[in-house]
This record gives structure tokens, sequence and C-alpha cells, in this order.
């Protein structure tokens, strides 16, 4: 498994995690263990997709850095020598 596929799994587990409290939040918006939770794994998404994008470039066309078209930039994925 390359780093670029590690890091997408990774990022796609703390992503399902965040979308699951939300989900829970909904119905149990009192609960602070879940709300901390829910705190945790966006940190560390955040974190990863940063690191994530920093590598390999942005994951979607909308990125922070302001720039909707640096999606397009050179290499593309399947121009990209894999480890």
């Amino acid at each position: 498994m390359t780093e670029r596929e590690r890091l997408l799994r990774r990022l796609s587990s703390y992503d399902f995690a965040v979308n699951e409290l939300h989900i829970y939040l909904d119905t149990h918006p009192d609960d602070t263990s879940a709300a901390d939770a829910l705190a945790y794994y966006e940190s560390k998404a955040d974190t990863l997709r940063k690191e994530f994008e920093s590598k390999f470039g942005p994951l979607t066309s909308m990125n922070e850095t302001g720039n909707r078209w640096a999606w397009i930039s050179d290499p593309w994925p399947w121009d990209r020598q894999e480890d």
C-alpha cells in the first residue's frame, strides 16, 4: 500500500467517525463524551487532510487556499510515480 492510499484510508475512517457522531448527536445532544469524541475526530481529520493535501494536492475542487483551480495542476493522479 502506498503512502497516498494509507493516508486516504485513515482520513476516510476519521471522516466516517465524524459523520456517525454527528448523526448520534442529533438524537443525543447532551452526550458530552460524544461531543468530545466529535471534536477529537474532527481535529484528527483536519490535520490528516492538510498533510495529504500538502503531499498529494487538494482532495476537492474547494480547497482552503482559495485557488479553486488548484486541483487541475500537474501532475494528474495517474501521472504520479508511486512508491
